[in-house]
């Protein structure tokens, strides 16, 4: 079996790997790349996910790419628009060459003897092999091909539909449906207003309250300034605008949790009205940012409610029935259908195995060098984006320094880079910081970072620009042959 060879492969075609290509194209225009693609489409998760009303929950002008603006008047964008942004990208930088669909990665092992990665992946039950110098791995942080679904005593009773968002059904129709959406972060707050509009009514089931706040669906700002000056320039002022305001606002949240939770509450009552529960409904039992904050545009969510369309409904299930759900207060939700927006299934390098002179790697024990690299494993990059802001954000910086360290090591004539394991005085902890149930489940595979140093991973974009974009390649214990 041939086995083409490539100096950098990137694995994954949504909106990381589309970044990487395009910065590895610009950045190293002399090395070869190719992009593997497990699905038969550019997009990942925007690709991936069909359910009514999906969008992103970061304004767009910082989710969308450094390099190319966003010219669509709406800040918290749809699925579509953004699958058609991810795709125009691909195109107008010319990595549609580069692309390879169908090719899901199994293994990924590096020879330090030959100084290379050599990938196995599969496509149409046929195994392929590529080489390469350097791998990144672009391909998101969870299972595409089934979702997390908590046990739901008697389920195989209940006579309606159960469906999780992450593998919705073209053919739904819930039109005078009555349906109960389980669950209350960012995929239940999006799918219950978008179905309220033609299902007869839609009750979002929560075992606890996620923190809910608003932005506008069009950022007017930005709006006035691309009316006043030349595009790049516009969407580059309201990049950082949204930038500092998203860091102001974070760092005022976690400074002053007290205040943070009153606010948080009382923009919810103004939309709700005093005799709304929102102690009941709306008030977590953790601070602001222990989770991420759930975003809907235009109040739709709380609009849907004061409607009569929506109902919120905070209690424990005790078990699916023929008709609809009982839960532990002994209130009866009628359903023809439910939804499960029960969350994630996390894993790494798209559940690829990694191994290294032949010692598989355990993703769990490995130390993240500045949140990019894998301790001990050599020309490897993994792209995680920011957990308190837009994921695109940091996805652009690590690629860009990667592309940095690739043109040192051509320049020094180096083949292999390895980042240090920290020493035993530096304490761990998992990389993100955020006590979400879909994170706490992954624990034992989440990689580790350090409480300093290299090691340490602070959520800051400002912080990242300097250490990615201006400092020193050299980075303290890094292993250069």
């Amino acid at each position: 079996m041939s086995t083409e060879t490539f100096d950098v492969i990137i694995v994954g075609a949504g909106i990381s790997g589309i970044g990487a290509g395009v910065h590895l194209q610009t950045h190293c225009p002399g090395q070869s790349f190719v992009i593997l693609e497990a699905r038969d489409a550019i997009g990942g998760t925007w690709d991936l996910f069909r359910y009514p009303g999906i969008r992103s929950d970061s304004d767009m002008h910082t989710f969308g790419y450094r390099f190319k603006p966003w010219k669509n008047p709406r800040t918290l964008a749809d699925g579509p628009a953004i699958r058609a942004y991810v795709r125009e990208a691909a195109e107008e930088f010319g990595l549609l060459p580069h692309i390879r669909f169908g090719q899901r990665v199994r293994q990924a092992a590096w020879s330090s003897a030959a100084s290379r990665w050599e990938i196995e992946a599969e496509v149409a039950g046929q195994k392929v092999t590529y080489a390469a110098r350097f791998l990144m791995m672009c391909s998101g942080y969870y299972r595409y091909d089934v979702g997390y679904t908590p046990p739901l005593p008697g389920r195989e009773d209940f006579k309606g539909e159960v469906i999780h968002p992450q593998l919705w059904p073209a053919e739904l129709d819930y039109t005078g449906k009555r349906v109960v959406v389980i669950g209350s972060g960012a995929t239940a707050v999006t799918l219950v207003p978008a179905m309220a509009a033609q299902a007869a009514h839609v009750t979002m089931l929560q075992r606890s309250p996620t923190y809910i706040f608003s932005l506008p669906a069009v950022d007017m700002v930005a709006r006035w300034l691309k009316m006043l000056l030349p595009l790049r320039l516009a969407y580059g002022l309201t990049r950082w605008k949204n930038i500092v305001l998203q860091m102001i606002s974070f760092n005022l949240l976690r400074r002053f949790p007290g205040f943070a939770r009153r606010r948080l509450k009382s923009l919810i009552r103004e939309q709700l009205g005093s005799e709304f529960d929102v102690e009941t409904h709306f008030s977590p039992h953790y601070n602001p940012w222990d989770e991420r904050l759930c975003v809907v545009p235009d109040n739709d969510l709380f609009t849907a409610i004061r409607a009569g369309k929506v109902d919120v409904v905070t209690d424990q299930i005790e078990t699916l029935n023929q008709t609809g759900i009982r839960l532990a207060s002994g209130r009866e939700l009628a359903a023809d259908i439910i939804v499960t927006a029960t969350g994630l299934q996390l894993q790494f390098a798209g559940g690829a195995g990694i191994t290294v002179d032949g010692q598989p790697i355990d993703t769990g024990q490995v130390v993240l060098y500045k949140g990019a690299l894998f301790s001990g494993v050599p020309n490897f990059l993994l792209i995680f984006g920011y957990t308190n802001a837009s994921w695109t954000l940091r996805a652009d910086l690590l690629a860009e320094y990667f592309c940095r360290l690739i043109n040192y090591m051509e320049q020094h004539g180096y083949v292999e880079v390895r980042p240090p394991l920290p020493d035993r005085s530096i304490a761990l902890r998992p990389a993100a910081d955020l006590k979400s149930g879909y994170f706490k489940r992954a624990e034992k595979i989440l990689p580790r970072q350090g409480d300093r140093g290299p090691w340490r991973n602070p959520q800051n974009y400002l912080f990242d620009v300097l250490r990615f974009r201006f400092g020193g390649i050299r980075g303290r214990g890094l292993r250069f042959r």
